[in-house]
């Protein structure tokens, strides 16, 4: 792996321009805009995953079906995706002070209509007006972070930020289970007001706008078109392709073929118009190409397993939500205590390792899952492999947003942050679809196969019957019906047991990949930085 320096400007070099310096901030300024983009950060992730638990019961008041609820999760995701990668086009057309004030007052509001709304259609368009909002948090959050503090405090920004994006969808099932039966489900929406009110207050009045981010151009609306289609229907097939059996359904094929023929035009029309709305040029940074796929394949593990582990939990294990979200719960603390030493520990030690070794811990966790439990597992042997887990995240998610951009100028920054957390994001959103269709898949290979082993005249499946029929007698099932009962076990016992070892094979697929995603640690060059990025 080669390395790659960043050193100040030395005599009768270039002298950086306007748009490359970054103004100072006194510490406490740097504190306030640290709380202000952190909290819209969480809510952003936060509002992700905790509507997923209170979907049955906006179902049963809303009179929806289960497909037609499914968009109130869909809508959000859709539209976030689609403005992503526009942050730094937006911040540049608004100011990124005002930009991101605008994003939150929309998604702010848009949270109140959610709580509000009493039929389903209202409720979705909101959810989609608070998608586009909440797109500008992250990409915009992490550009801001990476200008206001000194080279040597970035590892501290980056840690920050990360607790947000990693510990929110984990704190997303239990809070959402929480304030759904606890209130109503509405709460889940209200509880982001007063955050957001905050939170616009702080950024209208201390926020700095990027020097970098003077420039106005002309709107391309053509490349926006494209992405629009592109990355919509791209989203649209990864959400709703397992539901409708892929591409044997007509909608999902033709989806997939305007994603496909989307993003072919949205790439070559950004690459030929001279302001294009999404810079793709930026990615001839190597460390930014490089970080885009490894930041997919953290997607791809990260949230496939926030998807797979809480469907472990509740169907496997049985546990209801506020459970499983109290059993997350060690994981997501032991991420957020490492993510400060990581902040310091990348200022000594070679970032490239960092990531490969917390990929390795996600191995390792992964491994466990696939190999160690059973149907009777009690639930202290799953705490130090979701501890495990929880270390590997934290450790690769800050040196692998200051391998992407550390090694960008301070105007590409905006750019290059959205297009890697948009990135994480469609490997977030690969991983989940594909998981969800691996499980189906492998519960239908294991009932077939453990079915071939219980033969309704095999002398093991009457024996197994018989003790089952002498079971339910003795908790008072009347004779007449243990004998119908006692299949109805069985049948049950041969599920449960299908799921778990389809689960296995997930946490063990997951493993390989996680395992493949190390390799692409070797495409990164060392970002020897030892130039200031803002003023100290």
């Amino acid at each position: 792996m080669d390395s790659v320096e960043v050193s100040p400007a030395r005599p009768g070099a270039e002298a950086p321009s306007a748009g490359d310096a970054v103004q100072p901030l006194s510490l406490g300024l740097r504190t306030i805009v640290t709380l202000a983009v952190m909290a819209a950060t969480l809510m952003e992730v936060l509002d992700t995953s905790i509507v997923n638990v209170a979907l049955p019961n906006m179902q049963g008041e809303l009179g929806a079906t289960l497909d037609e609820i499914g968009w109130v999760a869909t809508g959000y995701i859709l539209s976030n995706v689609v403005v992503l990668p526009l942050t730094a086009y937006f911040s540049d057309l608004f100011g990124r002070r005002r930009y991101l004030a605008y994003s939150l007052i929309l998604f702010t509001a848009s949270s109140l209509g959610c709580g509000i709304s009493r039929s389903l259609d209202l409720l979705v368009v909101f959810r989609i007006m608070q998608g586009a909002g909440g797109a500008a948090f992250l990409a915009t959050a992490q550009a801001t972070l990476m200008e206001i503090y000194p080279r040597r405090l970035q590892g501290f920004a980056q840690a920050m930020f990360g607790v947000g994006v990693v510990m929110a969808p984990t704190l997303g099932p239990s809070l959402g289970g929480f304030l759904t039966d606890r209130y109503s489900w509405p709460w889940i929406f209200f509880i982001n007001i007063p955050i957001g009110i905050v939170a616009t207050f702080l950024t209208f009045s201390f926020v700095p706008d990027s020097r970098a981010a003077r420039e106005k151009r002309s709107a391309d609306f053509v490349g926006i078109g494209f992405l629009a289609v592109g990355l919509g229907t791209l989203q649209y097939v990864l959400e709703r392709g397992n539901r409708d059996d892929w591409f044997q359904s007509p909608l999902i094929s033709a989806l997939s073929i305007a994603s496909v023929l989307g993003m072919a035009l949205f790439t070559w029309w950004e690459l030929r118009v001279e302001n294009p709305a999404v810079d793709l040029r930026v990615l001839k940074n190597r460390n930014l190409a490089a970080g885009t796929l490894c930041g997919m394949m953290l997607g791809f593990v990260m949230y496939g397993s926030v998807f797979a582990l809480p469907q472990f939990f509740q169907v496997v294990q049985a546990h209801t939500a506020e459970q499983t979200g109290i059993l997350l719960i060690p994981g997501g603390l032991a991420t957020v205590l490492i993510l400060p030493a990581v902040g310091q520990l990348v200022n000594r030690v070679d970032t490239r390792w960092m990531v490969a070794a917390g990929m390795l811990i996600m191995v390792a966790a992964l491994w466990q899952f696939s190999s160690r439990f059973t149907l009777e597992s009690p639930d202290s042997v799953f705490f130090w492999p979701l501890i495990l887990r929880g270390l590997g995240m934290g450790l690769q998610f800050v040196p692998l947003s200051l391998l992407a951009l550390g090694t960008l100028a301070p105007r590409d920054i905006a750019q290059g942050a959205g297009l890697y957390n948009l990135m994480r994001q469609l490997g977030g959103s690969f991983g989940i679809a594909v998981l969800a269709t691996f499980v189906e898949r492998r519960v239908t290979f294991h009932t077939s196969r453990i079915g071939e082993h219980l033969s309704a005249v095999s002398v093991i499946t009457q024996e197994r019957v018989g003790q089952i029929q002498h079971g339910l007698a003795a908790r008072g099932v009347p004779e007449a019906l243990t004998h119908a009962a006692s299949y109805a076990v069985l049948q049950g016992t041969v599920v449960k047991q299908a799921l778990l070892q389809s689960y296995m094979d997930l946490f063990r697929a997951s493993a390989i990949a996680a395992l493949l995603g190390v390799a692409l640690v070797l495409l990164f060059k060392r970002a020897r930085m030892r130039g200031p990025m803002a003023a100290h």
